[in-house]
């Protein structure tokens, strides 16, 4: 069974042209920026390899394979800038992990499509709350929560969304960071990038059990997310709250209407 998807897999390979591996790269490269401002990058990668004919099975997988360089790429940049603090986000990076490994292991038992007519919902009111909210600023406000608490809650909770169906988990994560411990709009997007990483991380390694990915395809596309993560990732530091916040809200309503129309 291995041998014959390996054989599946590299047959999938070959067949792409050396064009469409520079499109597909060019295409990971501006996920890469999008998803590190306000996530949805994958709205742009999964079709892509979709559309060059690798299976659903091997897109998904490959595609959680090669944002994982994106997320490290900002992650780091933002932590090499001081705007993450691991030693207080240790323990969210951990549940947050935790929660998406159960996350990953439960939508192999239940279906998820259910919550394609819930969260819809969820990321409009996201959108809304993002646009006038007034904490969404380049201001720190007050924390309403310990660490601890959030660890165990939006870590937990978020990170299993995001392992059981994933959609709009940048918004969750960034709303949850401001509102609950009062980062400021750059320090939101920062930490929400950490937690991204973790939790496809997770996501990753039960997809490279099941041997689905396309290695070397992952590989390339993931050389394109290490530069638009790094270059998204200066443009937050750079904008902070005035491109934050207009790409939160678009990037739910994207997500929102390929939930509803797209399916």
């Amino acid at each position: 069974m291995l041998q014959r998807n390996g054989m599946a897999i590299a047959k999938s390979f070959m067949e792409i042209s050396n064009f469409t591996l520079a499109g597909l790269v060019a295409t990971s490269f501006a996920a890469g920026i999008i998803d590190t401002i306000a996530g949805g990058g994958g709205m742009l990668t999964l079709p892509a390899l979709l559309s060059v004919g690798v299976s659903p099975a091997n897109a998904l997988a490959t595609n959680k394979l090669q944002s994982i360089f994106g997320t490290a790429s900002s992650s780091f940049h933002f932590f090499r800038q001081e705007r993450v603090d691991i030693t207080k986000s240790w323990l969210v990076v951990a549940c947050t992990f935790v929660g998406a490994a159960l996350g990953a292991v439960v939508v192999q038992l239940i279906n998820p499509t259910f919550l394609s007519r819930v969260v819809p919902f969820l990321l409009i009111a996201a959108a809304i709350y993002i646009l006038f909210s007034p904490s969404l600023s380049d201001s720190d406000a007050r924390q309403r929560v310990s660490q601890l608490a959030f660890a165990l809650t939006a870590g937990i909770g978020i990170g299993f969304y995001d392992g059981f169906f994933g959609p709009g988990t940048g918004s969750f994560f960034a709303i949850a960071f401001v509102t609950l411990l009062g980062y400021n709009a750059t320090k939101a997007t920062a930490n929400t990038k950490v937690m991204n990483l973790a939790s496809n991380c997770a996501s990753v390694l039960f997809f490279i059990l099941g041997g689905k990915t396309i290695w070397i395809l992952g590989l390339l596309m993931g050389m394109g997310q290490v530069l638009g993560g790094y270059v998204g990732a200066r443009l937050v530091i750079a904008k902070g709250a005035k491109l934050v916040r207009p790409c939160l809200v678009a990037t739910s309503l994207a997500i929102t209407l390929k939930l509803l129309v797209f399916r």
